[in-house]
């Protein structure tokens, strides 16, 4: 078909993203027209005079509505949008001028219903930042899931860089109203409706993640939370390999039970992967700084999302309460 693309950005309080990521918007080299849906969910800090500022050089349509999560915002977004095909954002990423003329190329030579894109890191982040993406990309942290070109798992598109074609959303419903988990939530619905799914490594994305340390432990946590939740939804996607950083953090404690007992091996094969990592860390960043605070990013990761999974297995598993009434956090009302 012919395609007729519409960005989809859902954003909470972040005019200065929105800036940022229009910028990278009027930069395109792709010549057709597109258009950008920009959904403001309850904003108390309101991108309306940024957005002001682009209205005569590109397509975008602007949307205000009461707060009710990223899922549901795009959700409206996408029931308003004028293309065909969605491609949904968050509003801290940075587009490459290739990212639609790419996009195109790789949906007009094998068309999807839906792809993902990865993420990477400009050269303008912060050393927090490029450690925290390494952390969150690398093969060697997360197996590739992510949009690595080798993975241990089929891919899943995720939703700071997803591609859908209004065919399936109004198919599968959209975006359900977990957060975290809604894309992931989505692609299973996806893939069960028929539909197939792609990664495009070309059409990458600069995901700033403007947070902290405390704030990564936070946001990995609840990944580690949402998982249960999404093989109780979906026990054929249910993994082992989701068991890992609960594992490995279990190991290392058993580690260093063992080294103070006088078995020092288990240790040094933690020690091994430390090394590995490090060294795989450095080639890909060229920073020595960056590269240990990768080994930090981690063992955040790791942590936080382990005990999140752990937390919510045994939650998810022995409870008779729903996963709404158990973790009300991490799901929103819908409004719209």
């Amino acid at each position: 078909m012919e395609l007729s693309f519409s960005f989809i950005i859902p954003v909470y309080n972040r005019p200065n993203e929105v800036q940022e990521l229009l910028e990278s918007l009027l930069e395109q080299t792709y010549t057709k027209d597109f258009e950008i849906a920009i959904v403001e969910d309850g904003s108390t800090q309101s991108s309306e005079k940024v957005i002001e500022n682009f209205k005569d050089k590109l397509h975008i349509s602007y949307y205000q509505k009461p707060n009710s999560g990223p899922g549901d915002s795009r959700n409206y977004g996408m029931r308003r949008a004028k293309g065909n095909y969605f491609i949904v954002l968050d509003s801290d990423c940075i587009l490459p001028p290739q990212y639609l003329v790419e996009a195109e190329k790789s949906l007009t030579h094998a068309f999807v219903h839906c792809y993902g894109g990865p993420d990477a890191a400009h050269e303008s982040f912060s050393r927090v930042q490029k450690a925290i993406n390494y952390a969150m990309t690398s093969f060697l942290t997360t197996g590739g899931i992510r949009g690595g070109k080798k993975a241990v798992d089929k891919f899943q598109p995720r939703s700071f860089n997803m591609g859908i074609s209004k065919e399936a959303f109004e198919n599968v419903g959209g975006y359900g109203n977990i957060h975290p988990g809604e894309d992931p939530d989505l692609t299973i619905r996806i893939w069960n409706a028929g539909y197939e799914t792609k990664l495009i490594p070309e059409a990458y994305v600069y995901h700033k993640r403007r947070i902290g340390w405390n704030k990564f432990y936070t946001q990995v946590n609840k990944f580690g939370m949402v998982r249960p939740i999404l093989n109780k939804w979906h026990p054929s996607t249910a993994k082992l390999t989701y068991w890992f950083p609960t594992l490995f953090c279990c190991g290392f404690l058993l580690a260093l039970v063992a080294l103070f007992a006088g078995f020092p091996l288990p240790f040094y094969l933690f020690v091994f992967y430390f090394v590995l990592l490090f060294t795989d860390a450095l080639l890909r960043t060229r920073n020595l700084a960056v590269s240990l605070m990768a080994l930090f990013a981690t063992v955040v990761q790791f942590v936080g999302y382990g005990i999140g999974f752990l937390k919510s297995t045994i939650y998810t598993t022995f409870s008779k309460r729903s996963p709404e009434e158990i973790f009300p956090k991490l799901f929103f009302k819908n409004n719209q």
